[in-house]
């Protein structure tokens, strides 16, 4: 499964904070890390958030584009469905 993120980093607190669309109208899943962006901390940090949100391991979990952007592409890899309304839970939690 694939979906869009807008990563902010040096938040207050690691959260995910729900859906939103960008210009062009594209879902993507708005959330903020504590982390900074460099060293890949921020993007480690959107993993650990993503894994725990979605109840399955950080390996299952990858940034498969715009690892140095504030829009990535993450692919997780488990049962879509299952893990469609998983995200979709975590997407409504502020």
């Amino acid at each position: 499964m694939r979906f869009m993120v807008r990563l902010t980093p040096k938040g207050r607190r690691d959260a995910i904070e729900g859906w939103s669309r960008d210009a062009a109208g594209q879902e993507l899943l708005k959330a903020r890390v504590a982390a900074p962006p460099e060293d890949g901390k921020a993007n480690a940090a959107l993993i650990g958030l993503v894994a725990e949100a979605l109840k399955v391991g950080r390996t299952k979990v990858r940034i498969v584009s715009g690892g140095a952007s504030r829009l990535k592409t993450l692919e997780v890899e488990g049962d879509s469905v299952e893990l469609a309304a998983r995200l979709r839970q975590a997407g409504t939690k502020a």
